[in-house]
Order: C-alpha cells, then structure tokens, then sequence
C-alpha cells in the first residue's frame, strides 16, 4: 500500500523535521553513509523511542532489495487494460467470489461494523498479496530505516520510522519481522503509521484482523454505507486514500464490483 497518503504525510513529516532544527541525520543515495546516518538517526530519536527500538533500529542493514523495489515501479504506467491483467484481476474476482461466500459471517460482520462490502475488501486483499500467498521476505526495519536514509523520499519515510520503532515497543514488531520491500506488513500490506493509526488489535498476518483493519482504514477516510465507489461515486475518495497511483485505484473499483455483483 505504498500511496497511502502521500500527500498529506509528506507535508506533515516535512513540517515535523523543520520544526526539530537543522541536525537532521544526513540523507544519502548509496549504502556508503547508512552506518553513519543510523547512528546519527539513533542520537535523534532517544527520547522518542526507547532503547530497545533504537537497538532494534541498530541491527538493521541497508536494504538493496528495497531501493531496487522503490526505483523500478514500472506496473503503474501501464494502461487500465494491462495493468488488471499483469495483476491477475480475472483469478482475483473469481477466487473473491468464492471466499465471499465461504467466509460470509466475517464479511458480514465487517460489513455491519464499518459499512464496507466485500468486494473491495477482497480486491485490496487479492491485489496485494494474493490473499495472503505472497506478504514479502525483505526484513521490515531494515526496508523502512533504508528509505527513511534514501533522500528521494526521506521525510515520508522518516515518519514511518518513528511508527515503527513505536510498534517495536508494543510488540506488534520485532527485528525479524518480514514483509514487502517498502516496509508493508499483513495481508493487505500496511505501513507502519497505517498500523497505528488504522490497525483494530492483534497481527495483520492474521487475516480477519488485516480486514478488519483495512475496512476501518476505508471507513476513517470517509467510506459511508451504501454509498457506491467507482470513480465519481462518494467512496471512490476512500479507496484514492489507499493507493496514489490512478491505475491501482480503477481495478480496486472494478474488481470489487465485479466481486460483488456476482
């Protein structure tokens, strides 16, 4: 879920690194200054995060799987048409469809909590990781403090950091944990922030907490029940809110009506 509020995260982050004074740990564009900075980064961040995060924070390395990851998202400047068949949209709906109704009473549940269907819960889901199949093997600390260091993104990056030494210290991460190449954790791929602010308790591994999350995500950027989302419909804003890239947004929206007007 890398687009997920970019905009406004940038900005905040931005004001939050001007606002703490010129010392800021010193970007870089290579693995040459990562040592350097995380020590830096590591002055920064005492008393902000505890000594067991910044030990966490210590131990990692810088992520060559990631850089290479954030320099070559080339999917999304492909057509509508390309894009849903490279992400598999036609296996995605038909297997939507069948766990709709083999796991109705959650759907259900979800549904009657926070006012989102199926099916873009299952599109998201299915986008993501393949219902779970494929949540990544790049070490998450590691990809997250890599692009906090990595200057083409660092502000957004460096909030994301603090997120996640946050949930270091609540045990929701640990220096192990594994996941995609920008830092994105479950089944349905969240930022460390997004775990924070949107997560409803327990690990996004799980699947029904990843759901149950995701549809609280949809719901706090302003999903109304019963409201339609495609584009131009009232909740199409939420599912903008989950991804920046255009394309992404469209095959959420298709896919998820095609899984529920089944």
């Amino acid at each position: 879920m890398i687009g997920n509020g970019y905009g406004r995260a940038l900005v905040a982050a931005s004001l939050a690194v001007l606002a703490g004074g010129a010392q800021a740990a010193q970007c870089g564009n290579t693995s040459a200054g990562f040592e350097a900075w995380k020590r830096e980064f590591a002055d920064e961040a005492r008393g902000r995060a505890s000594p067991a995060a910044i030990s966490a924070l210590m131990g990692t390395s810088y992520s060559s799987a990631t850089i290479s990851a954030d320099r070559g998202q080339k999917s999304f400047k492909l057509s509508l048409d390309q894009f849903m068949a490279k992400r598999g949209a036609a296996a995605i709906v038909s297997r939507g469809r069948a766990m709709k109704r083999s796991q109705g009473a959650l759907f259900d549940s979800i549904e009657q909590r926070y006012g989102v269907p199926p099916g873009p819960l299952l599109a998201i889901w299915g986008m993501e990781t393949g219902f779970g199949a494929v949540k990544g093997n790049v070490n998450t600390l590691s990809a997250v403090a890599t692009l906090a260091y990595d200057c083409r993104r660092s502000a957004f990056f460096t909030d994301q950091l603090y997120a996640a030494l946050t949930l270091v210290d609540r045990g929701v991460l640990t220096p192990g944990t594994r996941g995609a190449a920008h830092g994105e954790v479950g089944h349905t791929q969240f930022l460390p922030k997004n775990v924070l602010n949107y997560g409803t308790g327990g690990s996004l591994d799980n699947a029904s907490v990843a759901l149950n999350s995701t549809a609280n995500f949809l719901k706090a950027h302003g999903w109304r029940a019963g409201a339609g989302y495609q584009p131009g419909e009232p909740n199409f804003a939420a599912i903008q809110g989950w991804n920046a890239a255009s394309v992404y947004q469209r095959a959420i929206a298709i896919i998820g009506a095609r899984i529920d007007g089944e």
